[in-house]
């Protein structure tokens, strides 16, 4: 594939690297993080994208881009509503895979001592490991709420507090949701996976806020140094990737039938306007209320935790600093050649990074703009970072949701070894629980790429601004 520098931190991919690219490409990198993806097929995903249908400005991708489904992981594309179209894998099998973070008012001197206790208290308040199935038991009637309300149903229900809504990207619900369009088999398999952790690189992390980097939004945002937060990541388990399953052969089979050829398989799609296309995405939103409902619970239990370690206040003193999704589907405004229109963007591996003063920015951070969570590996750091104005031109208002892998988890199975990387992690200080081996070897830290040359080039790229750095305490994987 051929890369042209457009500066320091964006490449493009011409027109032309595979036919029928209707767009170029454009990557946010730098030198060295190109290194790690020469001979990697997810530059051909980029070009593959601009193919489809529809497609405004660019097929783009984040600084922490690896291969994927269709769509590279860290890829993002708009689409115009109506000649465009809307394809399961720009979305990704886990819908509404998101970050969560919350803030205590412990120091890590004062949560050290009792680390072991935390973390062992953590594991068994939220079940993980791939197929967990020992969260909240749902009723048919049950689930069509958590479909249709997402974490609003939850804190109706007692699992949390008004105020945790509104701190969470649409305030935890996506309004058009339609519950009908989710198969049987999907609901059976998220009837007893609501506030689960699930495995793969999914955790539960006790952090240190160990640097500040923008003081003025820290401060908004409620971010100390020195004090333990709470990081989470996980999204819609069974029920998401089943409903991405169907649609995914749905799409297939219609096509298939028309004789229509894609570039890719695996962009399997169907026009936004078409009946299929409205009853893919309001599935694809119930699947995303189910995953805001889920980290709801997943919260509680941390608070939960908390409380029978700490104390019988512990959890109360607990906050959410904000919740963002990545594997999402959204239709907004956007700027596209001098007018504003309405696209629909898909993010995959790739998260909303919008600025001070955009509407859709919860209020009480409309003045510095949307909190962005990047987890790093479990042996170094992650990040808060803030929406940026450039963002908006440059990207769709997106940035990178994580530092990437570099080694996919068989090929990290196969380089390390469980007793090592939990050796090295307990010699950095940091305690780790997982519910297999293989939760552990998958994740190791020499698997991902350098969480500080992603969130370097996000911010040099002018999508985002670095806010604090965390570091891990204590972790817990599936």
């Amino acid at each position: 594939m051929q890369l042209t520098p457009l500066d320091e931190y964006r490449w493009e991919l011409p027109i032309g690297q595979v036919p029928g690219m209707r767009v170029p490409g454009q990557l946010f990198s730098s030198q060295r993080l190109l290194g790690n993806i020469a001979t990697d097929p997810s530059l051909g995903q980029i070009a593959n994208v601009a193919t489809l249908p529809g497609i405004r400005v660019a097929s783009l991708a984040m600084p922490d881009i690896h291969f994927g489904y269709g769509f590279p992981v860290g890829g993002v594309a708009a689409f115009d509503l109506a000649e465009g179209v809307v394809s399961p894998g720009g979305i990704g099998y886990d819908i509404n895979c998101g970050v969560r973070l919350l803030r205590t008012p412990w120091t890590e001197a004062e949560i050290r001592p009792r680390l072991k206790e935390l973390v062992d208290a953590l594991f068994k308040e939220v079940p993980s490991g791939v197929g967990a199935k020992g969260g909240l038991s749902l009723t048919p009637s049950m689930m069509d709420e958590v479909l249709s309300r997402g974490a609003a149903w939850a804190v109706g229900a007692g699992h949390g507090r008004p105020q945790d809504l509104l701190v969470q990207e649409e305030e935890g619900c996506l309004a058009t949701a339609e519950s009908s369009g989710v198969s049987e088999s999907a609901r059976k398999r998220g009837q007893r996976q609501l506030g689960t952790l699930g495995s793969g690189n999914h955790f539960l992390e006790i952090q240190v806020i160990d640097k500040i980097l923008d003081p003025t939004i820290a401060t908004a945002y409620g971010l100390l140094e020195g004090r333990v937060a709470v990081m989470l990541h996980t999204g819609s388990r069974g029920l998401g990737h089943q409903i991405a399953t169907d649609f995914i052969q749905q799409m297939d089979r219609r096509l298939q039938s028309e004789g229509t050829q894609l570039v890719d398989r695996q962009l399997s799609c169907a026009p936004i306007a078409s009946a299929e296309g409205q009853t893919y995405l309001h599935a694809m939103a119930a699947g995303a209320n189910f995953a805001w409902a889920n980290r709801q619970l997943i919260t509680e239990g941390v608070r939960r935790g908390f409380t029978g370690v700490l104390g019988s206040n512990a959890g109360e003193q607990i906050e959410i600093v904000y919740d963002v999704a990545h594997n999402m589907a959204k239709e907004e405004t956007h700027r596209v050649e001098g007018s504003e229109v309405r696209v629909l963007v898909h993010r995959k591996g790739a998260t909303r990074a919008f600025p001070a003063g955009h509407a859709e920015v919860a209020s009480i951070y409309r003045a510095v703009g949307q909190p962005v969570l990047i987890p790093g590996d479990m042996g170094t750091a992650s990040y808060v970072l803030a929406g940026l104005p450039t963002s908006m031109e440059r990207s769709f208002g997106s940035s990178c949701h994580g530092a990437g892998r570099v080694l996919s988890r068989h090929a990290a199975e196969r380089q390390f070894r469980f007793g090592d990387v939990v050796q090295a992690l307990h010699e950095k200080g940091i305690m780790i629980k997982s519910a297999t081996r293989e939760g552990v070897t998958q994740e190791a830290p020499g698997a991902y790429k350098d969480v500080e040359e992603v969130v370097r080039v996000a911010e040099g790229a002018g999508l985002t601004r670095r806010v604090a750095r965390l570091r891990p305490l204590g972790v817990v994987k599936g």
